[in-house]
Parts: C-alpha cells; sequence; structure tokens
C-alpha cells in the first residue's frame, strides 16, 4: 500500500479568483493553466499504519495544511471502502509559497499517489475531481499541459486537457521574486471587490478565446490574454477590502521590463498568479535573451517549458 507519484505546478492563463464552496474548493467559474516543467513535486504516500504522520518538505503538517491533505486522501478512502493510517512525504525541486503553484503539484501528486496506494483505479479527469479538494489549481496539475478546470458541482467540476500542435515552441521565463504569500484569504476577500461581478461577466468570453488560441499554439495571443488576465486578477485584489497588494518593486520592475523588450522587438508577456513572481511567456528562440534582459536588472530566472500530467514514481521518498 505504498505509491509514488510527480507533478509539475501550474501557470494559470485565466485564473480563478474566489469559491462558491472553500470546502469542496468548486470556484465561480472554469480557469485555465498551463504545466510548467522541469519544475516538480514529489510525493510517496504508505498506507497501513495506526496514524497519519505527513510530512512537508523539512516540517511536519499541521492545523489547515494536514485538513486540507487530509480531505483528499479521507475522500479517495471513502472511494475504496475506508483506508488505515497513512505515512506521507512530499519535497519539491524550487522554492513554495512565492507564486510558482506548489500547492498544485503537491496536491497532484499526493492523488495519484494516494489513489495508486489504495489500489484505486481512476482516469485524469477523475483523478481532478479528488486533487481540487485539496487545492483547486492541483485539478489542473493532474491532466497537465495546458488544462481547463470546469467548475460544475462536486461531481463535474473536473480538469480536462487542451491539445496543442506538437511543434509549438512556448517557453516560460521565470522571474522569481521571493516573497511568502498565502492564497485562502485572497480568494474570500475577492468577493468583496466592486469588480468581482464585472469579472464574472467577462471571463466566459475570455476563456473560449484562450482555448481557441491554445487549439491554435498561437503563443503570441496567449501571452496577450494572459497578460490582461493577470491586470484584471490583481486588480480584484488589491480593491477587496483588505485592499491586498502581492506586488513588490521587484514584480514592476519586471513588468516595464517586458513592455520594453516588446518594443525592441522580443515578443514576451507577463503574467503574475496570487503571488510576486512573473512568469514571461515567449517563444523558445527569445528566451536566452530575455534570461539576460532579467540578469541585467538583478532578477534571478528560471526556464521552463510545457510539462505533463502528474505520473507514478518508482523512487519513493522513504
Amino acid at each position: 500500500m505504498k505509491a509514488s507519484a510527480i507533478a509539475h505546478p501550474i501557470q494559470g492563463l485565466i485564473k480563478y479568483h474566489g469559491l462558491m464552496d472553500e470546502q469542496l474548493r468548486l470556484p465561480f467559474h472554469d480557469s485555465i493553466s498551463v504545466c510548467t516543467a522541469p519544475l516538480v513535486s514529489k510525493t510517496t504516500v504508505e498506507f497501513g499504519h495506526l496514524n497519519d504522520d505527513v510530512w512537508l518538505g523539512r516540517h511536519r503538517a499541521y492545523g489547515n495544511e494536514l485538513e486540507r491533505i487530509l480531505s483528499v486522501v479521507d475522500a479517495l478512502g471513502d472511494e475504496a471502502g475506508g483506508r488505515p493510517g497513512m505515512r506521507m512525504r512530499t519535497m519539491n525541486n524550487f522554492p513554495s509559497n512565492i507564486g510558482l503553484g506548489a500547492s498544485a503539484s503537491g496536491f497532484a501528486a499526493l492523488t495519484l499517489a494516494a489513489a495508486s496506494a489504495l489500489d484505486l483505479e481512476l482516469s485524469l479527469e477523475e483523478l481532478s475531481r479528488f486533487a481540487r479538494r485539496g487545492a483547486g489549481s492541483a485539478a489542473r496539475a493532474v491532466t497537465g499541459g495546458f488544462s481547463r478546470w470546469y467548475a460544475g458541482d462536486d461531481h463535474s467540476s473536473i480538469s480536462k486537457r487542451i491539445p496543442h500542435p506538437e511543434n509549438m515552441d512556448m517557453s516560460i521565463v521565470c522571474a522569481i521574486i521571493p516573497t511568502f504569500k498565502t492564497t485562502d484569504l485572497i480568494h474570500q476577500e475577492s468577493l468583496t471587490s466592486p469588480f468581482f461581478k464585472a469579472r464574472l461577466d467577462h471571463i466566459l468570453p475570455a476563456l473560449d478565446c484562450m482555448e481557441e488560441s491554445i487549439l491554435r499554439g498561437d503563443i503570441d495571443e496567449i501571452g496577450y490574454q494572459a497578460e490582461t488576465d493577470s491586470l484584471l486578477l490583481h486588480s480584484i485584489t488589491m480593491t477587496g477590502k483588505d485592499g491586498t497588494i502581492l506586488w513588490r518593486p521587484e514584480t514592476i520592475q519586471v513588468i516595464l521590463e517586458v513592455r520594453d523588450m516588446r518594443k525592441d522587438g522580443i515578443q514576451c508577456y507577463f503574467s503574475i498568479d496570487t503571488g510576486a513572481t512573473v512568469y514571461i511567456n515567449c517563444h523558445r528562440s527569445d528566451e536566452f535573451m530575455i534570461k539576460q534582459r532579467m540578469n541585467a536588472i538583478g532578477i534571478e530566472t528560471i526556464q521552463c517549458s510545457v510539462g505533463g500530467p502528474v505520473m507514478l514514481s518508482y523512487n519513493h521518498l522513504f
């Protein structure tokens, strides 16, 4: 009753903000993302213990962290007809809590590892329904690549892969700005923004336009739409009751540098999830120049490509 899995984190392209049901993590609308390789979370789960023993990196999970993990594992246990105590370890090869989607990859890897250890045979779409209980973005990390998470209800709120051309040469340069953040309160605050309803009115055509761009493999249109959506998302975050500003001076510096690069003929676009770190979406042929420009302004980068779905691993963490 032991299994390990690996999953890539996600960059939100058309992001979700706010939850209709916080316990089941049901969003107000669909969302679309892309997985970022070689960033990866690895999780090992073993059942057959008296008590649950859960570790995230070097610290033991407790409080809300543990509750979210158990919400996934207990639901899978119910599907399997019950479960014994669990031992779990998870590790990332990238920094957590800085806007790189660690919760997405972590819960995606947990879901597949726990399902496999319980001998459940579930499709990726079915697995995404369970992963969603831990983190909404984890649903899309399960199916990988470009994926659309459908809002739906408890049974229909799942993620599906959006196919893209095989020769698509999209690159993602992550401009790392290490600032700790948490998303739960941000989702709650979004409902208090006067712009939240306007986003709901805007989101359906934006989702369809993004999906069509992915199907065509249109990197520039994908980048432009993700950039626009980032500005809309953060306008809501900044105008909630607590006026939360997740950006840091370096975030603005990267935004302005991206716009300067476009003036210089480098086709690149910024995208920012709920954090300060900036994704720069571009053609692979431009990634070296973009990394040089980031280095010139003192910003550390990680180069990524489009990652695949969650997968089993036979190298366990314990």
